[in-house]
């Protein structure tokens, strides 16, 4: 099977359909919408509990029945979206591949499974997702501060926002399956186990409570399985009509306490399927109550995968979250703005002479711009080695509307835009992305090669020319002659083009 392609924003038209998968430490979910004057109608919805977080040994790791059951369910999502393409598909894995020590094990044949490519997303990536898809199905008051919590199988996002914006975003690792495990090992259950772990788990939420407190919401809503079956139970102990309040949270937990073991808990409304985990859902969302003094959470059925949509359809117009990110980081980190652009009309003007030799696509375009955009966001910390003090913010910074492979990307770019290249700078990207990238990084070190005096004077002639792993840029002769110092560079640059696999000619005319 050959290597996927990374995926392009879809420009879409009437009779479209768009895939999103979440690949949750629970469950896995997919949601198929077809686009239709404009908005997205749901043709179909699958959901199979996976369980990957069960999976998972503490040390990286994850168990054979875990990885099988969630290439199982991945074939089966493969075979619903078969005729669906790659361009309009997103599907995103959070917070148990996030643990893995080595994603690409499982990433590589989930992506084999599923015939399409999968991302992973940080966990306050994650949670503008969750927010964006319950700001959709359940538009907020204008002006309006709500608060979003989504309890999933392995990690908690908290999210203040307004409107279709987040304000806070925070994750924490304290999920369903994850403190289920953690707190009721072996399956038992007790009231010092219980406020034990209450005392715990509402330790790590006092890091952000007050900050949230403080800036405060009209309402609280909860996304996830986790909080529609305690609403469900809620509602069949009939201490309210499906939301959950402070009243009757501690009404369930001493009912749920009952049991002296997590097999034997007898709540009204309580799935089989749900069982095994909602110790550990109760137990938290006890904590995000006492911590965040709610008194009232309202119950959404929208979660990360509506988001995905709504998100998709931003990245398909001039709404692409990215743009804002890295117009951010500009801002941020006092990037000299007329420099990146001349630097990106540059690239930009390399890229459009290679792209169909090289088979790239206006992904790869707009990957290329960003990066030409952020090359010298290492120059805040220190102008020695700045390429490498960039890469290391773009990989580890949360950058809103950014996955983690795509942070990579940028990041490989930043690094080898300058001196040589590391036989390491490439290591994290999954080999669907290898190829593509080198080939940005090398227009990338030509643009800035092309504009180290930082002048704004026009390059006059530029042809580059490609064929597999070669290039020959052609000059003109009467400006190149006057600056022997880039002369000098780009003969030297045939020398480091090697560290990225390719042959570089550069020549006058």
């Amino acid at each position: 099977m050959a290597p996927h392609s990374p995926p392009t924003s879809p420009q879409l038209h009437d009779g479209d359909q768009l895939a999103a998968i979440d690949l949750g430490s629970n469950s896995f979910h997919m949601i198929v919408a077809r686009y239709t004057l404009g908005q997205l109608r749901v043709v179909d919805r699958l959901r199979e509990t996976v369980r990957m977080a069960d999976g998972l040994d503490g040390k990286g790791g994850l168990s054979g029945a875990a990885r099988q059951r969630a290439l199982d369910c991945l074939a089966r999502f493969g075979q619903r979206i078969r005729d669906v393409p790659a361009v309009r598909v997103r599907a995103l894995a959070t917070n148990t591949v996030r643990q893995l020590k080595d994603p690409q094990a499982f990433l590589v044949p989930a992506e084999a499974a599923l015939d399409k490519p999968i991302e992973v997303v940080s966990g306050r990536e994650e949670a503008r997702l969750i927010y964006l898809g319950v700001a959709h199905a359940q538009p907020p008051k204008p002006g309006q501060r709500r608060l979003v919590i989504d309890i999933g199988g392995g990690s908690t996002e908290f999210i203040i926002g307004r409107g279709l914006e987040t304000l806070e975003r925070e994750s924490l690792q304290a999920g369903c399956i994850a403190s289920t495990r953690r707190f009721f090992p072996g399956g038992k259950l007790s009231k010092k186990r219980w406020k034990d772990a209450l005392t715990e788990i509402g330790a790590e939420f006092q890091q952000f409570a007050g900050l949230y407190r403080n800036l405060g919401w009209q309402e609280a809503i909860g996304s996830s399985g986790t909080h529609k079956a305690i609403g469900e139970i809620c509602a069949a102990m009939k201490l309210t009509k499906g939301a959950i309040t402070a009243e009757a949270l501690p009404q369930l937990r001493d009912r749920l306490l009952q049991a002296d073991r997590i097999e034997d808990i007898d709540l009204p409304g309580l799935s089989n399927d749900r069982r095994p985990i909602i110790a550990g859902g109760v137990l938290v969302l006890e904590a995000a109550f006492e911590a965040l003094g709610l008194q009232r959470l309202m119950v959404s059925k929208a979660a990360m995968r509506e988001g995905i949509l709504y998100d998709m359809l931003g990245r398909g117009s001039d709404n692409d979250p990215r743009d804002l990110s890295v117009a951010a980081l500009t801002q941020r980190y006092g990037i000299d703005e007329f420099q990146a652009a001349r630097v990106e009309a540059t690239a930009m003007r390399l890229f459009e002479q290679v792209e169909e030799s090289w088979d790239l696509d206006d992904d790869d375009a707009r990957m290329l711009g960003w990066a030409a955009r952020l090359h010298e966001i290492g120059l805040v910390i220190a102008h020695s080695q700045y390429h490498a003090h960039g890469a290391y913010v773009l990989e580890h910074s949360d950058i809103s509307g950014f996955s983690r492979q795509e942070q990579q990307v940028l990041a490989a770019l930043v690094r080898t835009h300058r001196r040589s290249i590391p036989k390491n700078a490439f290591d994290a990207l999954p080999d669907r992305l290898l190829l593509s990238a080198k080939r940005k990084a090398a227009l990338l070190r030509l643009a800035v090669l092309l504009h180290r005096s930082h002048d704004s004077e026009t390059i006059p002639r530029l042809d580059l020319s490609a064929s597999d792993e070669r290039l020959d840029l052609i000059v003109d002769k009467k400006w190149i002659d006057s600056r022997p110092l880039l002369r000098s560079d780009l003969v030297g640059e045939a020398e480091d083009m090697q560290g990225l696999g390719m042959a570089f000619k550069p020549f006058v005319a």
